[in-house]
C-alpha cells in the first residue's frame, strides 16, 4: 500500500473523465449515476495499490471500461462490471457485496471475471481452470468473455512493465486463446492488435524487422494506393454514390504468419494492397444490390480475377462479417484486393458481436448458431481442464468453408473439416451411424476433406457405431465431443477389465499390483495416468507378455523418468515424493543459461522443434526440475505458455562452437546440369558442414531439395543460406522450422 498523491488523483480523475466521454450509450441520469457509483466504489477498494508500471491500480479498470465503451460499444452494466472486475479478486469485497450494491446481473459478470483461488489438485493447471471458468460463462452471459478480452487488451498494452518470462506467458496465452476468441466474436481491430502485441513480445526481432520494412515502403505504398483509389472515387462520385475509401493494411502479425507458414517473401505480400469501399446506403435499395452495382462500376476500371470473388453478403461468416471481396488488376500491373461494404457492414466488421446483435434482432445469424454449438459443448465439458481447453479451441476456427446439404441448405464448417464432421453438424444420430458420404454425387470415405461449395449427402446404417479412429478424422469440437460421449461407458468398462486383467496376471507370477508396479509400467509405456494403462490392457492394445520383466526391472537412475514433457506437465506429488534426491531448485526469475559444456542432465532440446543456438527459445521446468528447451515459435511452446505459464523460463544461449545441431533447409529453383554439385560443394567444401541426408526431385524443369545438415548455430546457418542463394538458378532457400514433420 502506498500513499495516494495529488498527482495520482489528477491522473485518476482525468482518466475517468475520458471514460465518461466514451460512454455514448449511457446518457441518462440513472446510468451516469450507476457508473459514477461503480467508479468511486472501485477507487476506494483499490486505493493505495499500484500496478507494476507504478501507476495507481484504479487506472487499469478505468481503461478496461473505456475499451468496452469506446472500442466495443458495450452498455452501462458492462462498463460498471469493467470498473469492478478486479474488486472481488484483489480486495476483501465479495460477490455478495457487489450484488447488494449493483444488482445480481453485474455481480454475475464480475464473478465470471474473477479468477479461481484456493487449493487445487496438483495435476490441474490453474491457468487452464481459470480459462474454463471464464468460458463456461458463455452459457449465461457473453459479456463476460468480451470484457475479459478488453481486460487482456489493456494488459497487453501495458505488458512492458512485466518481467520477460511473464511477458512470454501472457503473450502466449493471448495468441493461443484470446486473439482467436476476439476473431470469432468479430472484434477485428482488437484481434489484430492482440496478435501484433503478442508478436512484439514473443518475437521482438521479427516484429521490429517487419515494422521497419513496412515503414520504409510507406511512401511508395501511399502513392500506389492513391493511383488505385482516385479513379474509383471519381467513378462512384459520378454515379452519386456517397462513400469513403480507406486503406486496409495487413497487420504485422498476418505478414509474419504468411512468411512463416506459406513460404512467401515480404515483398510478395506487399505486392497486394487492400482497400475498403464503405458506402452510405440509398433508401429503398437492398444493400446487396448496391454492393454489386459498385462492383460493376469498379470492374469498368480494373479487370477482376474471377476465382478471387468472395460473396460474404449472401452467406455471412460465422462471426457475422458481411462484405463483397474482389481482386482486380490495378495500375502498374499490381493486383489489388477490394472490399465493398455498407456503413452497417463496416461497423459489424470492426465491432463484431455487439454491432451485429444491434442490427440483427429477428433472424438467427451464423454467430447465434455458433454460440448455440458452443453452449451445447459446454453442457458436458471435459473434466480435465487442459483437454477442455483444447476441445473448446477447436471451435475458434479462423478459416471456414461453406457446404450444402442435399436440399441446398448451407452449413458453415472450419477449413479441413471432413464428411464425418458434416454428419455430426447435421445431427448426432446421423454422425454416430455414418458409414460414408456422397460429395457432388460421388461416393467418398468418412475422412474425405470437404471444400467450399461441395454438396454433401450422408449415408447411414443402424448397425454402425462410432469407432476410436474417428477422432483422427474430425476437426470440430462438436464431432469430437459427441464421439467421446459414446465412448465414455465403454471406456469405464475397459478400464475396469484392464485393472482386473493386470491384477490377475501379476498374482499369477507372484507379484502384487501396487503404485510402484503401475508407475514402472506407466514409465515404460509413457502413459500419464494409470487409467490409460488399464484402458490399453483392457482393449488388448498391450500384451501382458513383458509385464514381469518391466515390473521387476530396477531403475537405472535415482530420478524417476518424467515422461510427459512435450506439452502439459503432469504435476504428480506421489511421483516426486519417490524421488530420493531431487535436483536443485531452478530460479525462474533469472534467465537460464544454455552453456555448451553443461551436462545433459541440466537441460534437453525439445524433439518437436529442435532449436539450435541463436534461435529465440523458452525453457519449460517440470516437477523434478528438468528443463526442456523449445523454440518460441513452436506450437507446443505456445500451448505450454497458455496453460502452464508458471513453469516457463527465460532461456539464453551462450557461445556454441563445439557441438553441432541438426537443421533442415529447403531449396527450389530451375533445374540445370551441375546445380546439385554446386549446392553440396558450397555446403561441404566451402563451409565444412556435415550433411546427414540429401534429397532432390526434379519435374518439368524445376527442382526441389531437402537437406539435413549439422551446424553450430543460426549465424553459421544464415551465412550458408546467403551463399547458396547466390547460385545461378536457385530461386529460394529457407530453413524448415517445424522439424518434427521432416525428421
Amino acid at each position: 500500500m502506498t500513499v495516494e498523491t495529488q498527482q495520482d488523483k489528477e491522473l485518476i480523475l482525468a482518466s475517468y473523465q475520458k471514460l465518461l466521454a466514451s460512454c455514448k450509450r449511457s446518457n441518462t441520469p440513472e446510468t451516469k449515476a450507476m457508473i459514477d457509483k461503480a467508479f468511486h466504489f472501485a477507487w476506494d477498494a483499490h486505493r493505495g495499490v499500484r500496478r507494476k508500471s507504478g501507476e495507481p491500480y484504479i487506472i487499469h479498470p478505468i481503461e478496461v471500461a473505456e475499451i468496452a465503451a469506446k472500442e466495443i460499444g458495450l452498455g452501462t452494466k458492462s462498463i460498471v462490471s469493467a470498473l469492478l472486475h478486479d474488486v472481488v479478486e484483489d480486495t476483501d469485497y465479495t460477490v455478495e457485496d457487489i450484488a447488494h450494491h449493483f444488482g445480481d446481473k453485474v455481480a454475475a459478470i464480475v464473478d465470471g471475471l474473477t479468477k479461481i483461488s484456493g487449493a487445487f489438485n496438483q495435476q490441474t493447471s490453474m491457468q487452464a481452470e481459470n480459462f474454463r471458468k471464464m468460458l463456461l460463462t458463455l452459457s449465461d452471459d457473453i459479456r463476460v468473455i468480451i470484457l475479459k478480452i478488453a481486460d487482456r487488451l489493456h494488459n497487453m498494452r501495458t505488458l512492458s512493465s512485466m518481467p520477460l518470462r511473464k511477458q512470454m506467458k501472457i503473450a502466449g496465452e493471448t495468441l493461443f486463446l484470446f486473439a482467436p476468441l476476439a476473431h470469432r466474436l468479430g472484434l477485428y481491430k482488437i484481434k489484430t492488435e492482440l496478435e501484433d502485441l503478442s508478436l512484439m513480445y514473443e518475437h521482438p526481432e521479427d516484429y521490429k524487422s517487419i515494422a521497419e520494412k513496412i515503414k520504409n515502403k510507406e511512401a511508395e505504398q501511399e502513392l500506389v494506393l492513391e493511383q488505385i483509389i482516385q479513379p474509383i472515387k471519381e467513378r462512384l462520385d459520378d454515379n452519386h454514390i456517397v462513400c469513403t475509401i480507406i486503406n486496409r493494411p495487413r497487420s504485422i502479425f498476418s505478414i509474419w504468419n504468411k512468411i512463416e507458414n506459406h513460404k512467401i517473401k515480404l515483398q510478395d505480400i506487399y505486392d497486394l494492397p487492400a482497400i475498403r469501399v464503405i458506402f452510405k446506403p440509398q433508401e429503398g435499395v437492398p444493400e446487396k444490390n448496391q454492393c454489386w452495382n459498385i462492383y460493376s462500376l469498379i470492374t469498368d476500371i480494373y479487370k477482376p480475377k474471377p476465382e478471387r470473388i468472395r460473396d460474404w453478403m449472401s452467406t455471412p461468416k460465422a462471426n457475422g462479417y458481411e462484405a463483397l471481396h474482389m481482386t482486380a488488376m490495378g495500375p502498374l500491373g499490381k493486383w489489388v484486393e477490394i472490399q465493398i461494404c455498407s456503413n452497417r457492414m463496416n461497423e459489424i466488421a470492426e465491432r463484431g458481436f455487439i454491432a451485429h446483435s444491434r442490427y440483427n434482432t429477428d433472424s438467427e445469424s451464423e454467430l447465434d448458431k455458433w454460440l448455440k454449438d458452443v453452449r451445447e459443448i459446454l453442457e458436458n465439458p471435459e473434466s480435465d481442464a487442459l483437454a477442455f481447453l483444447d476441445e473448446f479451441r477447436l471451435n475458434l476456427f479462423s478459416q471456414e468453408i461453406q457446404v450444402f446439404t442435399p436440399k441446398g441448405l448451407i452449413k458453415t464448417l472450419p477449413k479441413h473439416a471432413s464428411a464425418l464432421d458434416f454428419a455430426y453438424e447435421i445431427h448426432t444420430d446421423i454422425g454416430n451411424q455414418c458409414i460414408g458420404a456422397k460429395v457432388n454425387h460421388k461416393l467418398v470415405p468418412l475422412n474425405y476433406v470437404l471444400r467450399s461449395g461441395d454438396q454433401v449427402e450422408i449415408l447411414t446404417s443402424e448397425k454402425q457405431k462410432p469407432k476410436a479412429e474417428w477422432l483422427e478424422y474430425v476437426v470440430t469440437a462438436k464431432a469430437k465431443s459427441k464421439i467421446k460421449a459414446e465412448f465414455k461407458d465403454d471406456r469405464k468398462r475397459l478400464i475396469r477389465a484392464g485393472n482386473k486383467k493386470l491384477e490377475e496376471h501379476l498374482q499369477s507370477i507372484g507379484l502384487v499390483l501396487n503404485s510402484k508396479a503401475t508407475k514402472k509400467l506407466m514409465e515404460h509405456y509413457q502413459f500419464t495416468n494409470k487409467e490409460t494403462l488399464f484402458l490399453n490392457i483392457g482393449s488388448s492394445q498391450l500384451k501382458l507378455d513383458e509385464i514381469e520383466r518391466i515390473v521387476k526391472k530396477k531403475s537405472k537412475n535415482k530420478f524417476i523418468k518424467y515422461w510427459k514433457l512435450q506439452l502439459f506437465g503432469s504435476d504428480d506429488k506421489k511421483i516426486t515424493s519417490e524421488v530420493t534426491e531431487s535436483k536443485p531448485e531452478i530460479d525462474k526469475k533469472k534467465p537460464f543459461l544454455l552453456e555448451e559444456t553443461m551436462s545433459e542432465e541440466k537441460y534437453k532440446i525439445a524433439t518437436c522443434c529442435k532449436p539450435i543456438p541463436g534461435d529465440d527459445v523458452v525453457g519449460y521446468v517440470d516437477m523434478v526440475n528438468n528443463v526442456t528447451i523449445h523454440k518460441r515459435k513452436c506450437p507446443n511452446a505456445l500451448k505450454l505458455m497458455s496453460s502452464q505459464g508458471d513453469r516457463i523460463l527465460e532461456a539464453n544461449w551462450t557461445s556454441h562452437r563445439l557441438m553441432s545441431f541438426l537443421a533442415i533447409i529447403e531449396l527450389n529453383g530451375i533445374d540445370k546440369i551441375g546445380i546439385v554439385n554446386d549446392i553440396t560443394s558450397i555446403i561441404s567444401k566451402d563451409h565444412h558442414v556435415n550433411m546427414r541426408s540429401v534429397h532432390f526431385e526434379s519435374h518439368d524443369g524445376v527442382f526441389e531439395g531437402l537437406i539435413h545438415l549439422y551446424v553450430h548455430n543460426t549465424e553459421d546457418l544464415n551465412n550458408l543460406m546467403k551463399k547458396l542463394i547466390k547460385i545461378k538458378g536457385l530461386d529460394n532457400v529457407r530453413r524448415i522450422e517445424n522439424i518434427e514433420e521432416y525428421s
